[in-house]
């Protein structure tokens, strides 16, 4: 089951709120990246983003391997210059319950620094995330022990941001969209999202987590996925809605929906 490359293929397959689950489809080898990179737009984003690039000891020979494994030279930062994918590294020492950040290449991240991250266990990686540790934390760290080398798997979600920017810089969500009206939300507010996949390492056992991103602004989405979107706003976890500073920007987008609906069938 393939996930598509952009906003309107991944929302459909994104959880749209409540419980958090990890949505998992199985995807075949070249289902896996995106096929045509813009390889000028990753030189750029890890021009501008040097520090994008963060590797520990423990994560250079998955590094390595990786880049040999895609038919590149070099090791993880090279990997991501020359795939449209973000890539992340993850590993666990003997006598580890859960697995750490050990590397990752990102050019573009959604809100996050990499040099904050290295190093933390999986359920730290996500604290942010209201509910993860009680609704999620327990089946990913299941998946991530039995994940074998040779299958990859995919997930997507999405974010409301109010810029198109690959790296997402979020400022105070009041500040960050208080240009944003019904009127003109089908321009100002853009959705982002992050088609995400995991696949074990055969060599080193690391677990690769790799990272597209796509931007679209609403105005640009099908009828059915702004719908889907309006919707979401009604149905967000209490804390999740905060954290994704819904309050700023759901009344917009659900009124500038309901317009785009009646516009429509017309």
């Amino acid at each position: 089951m393939s996930l598509g490359f952009s906003v309107d293929e991944l929302l459909p397959r994104a959880r749209g709120g409540g419980q958090l689950k990890m949505g998992l489809v199985k995807l075949g080898g070249s289902e896996w990246l995106q096929p045509d990179p813009d390889l000028a737009a990753r030189a750029k984003g890890f021009a501008d983003y040097p520090e994008g690039i963060q590797l520990t000891p423990e994560g250079e020979a998955a590094g390595r391997e990786l880049a040999a494994g895609l038919g590149v030279s070099g090791g993880l930062a090279e990997a991501a210059c020359a795939h449209h994918e973000d890539m992340c590294l993850l590993t666990r020492a003997e006598g580890e319950e859960q697995y750490r950040l050990v590397g990752a290449a990102v050019a573009w991240p959604s809100d996050w620094t990499p040099a904050d991250k290295m190093g933390l266990p999986l359920r730290a990686l996500h604290a942010p995330i209201h509910g993860y540790e009680e609704q999620l934390a327990s089946s990913v760290d299941r998946f991530m022990e039995k994940l074998k080398p040779g299958p990859i798997y995919g997930r997507a979600n999405w974010f409301i941001a109010a810029t198109p920017d690959m790296r997402w810089d979020a400022q105070p969500p009041r500040l960050a969209f208080a240009h944003v009206t019904p009127q003109n939300a089908g321009e100002t507010l853009f959705v982002r999202s992050e088609r995400q996949s995991l696949r074990r390492l055969p060599r080193t056992g690391a677990i690769l987590f790799a990272i597209g991103i796509y931007v679209a602004p609403l105005a640009g989405l099908s009828h059915g996925n702004v719908r889907r979107l309006a919707d979401a706003m009604q149905s967000l976890l209490d804390g999740e809605g905060e954290r994704r500073g819904a309050g700023a920007f759901a009344p917009a987008l659900i009124s500038y929906a309901r317009a785009r609906q009646q516009e429509a069938g017309r």
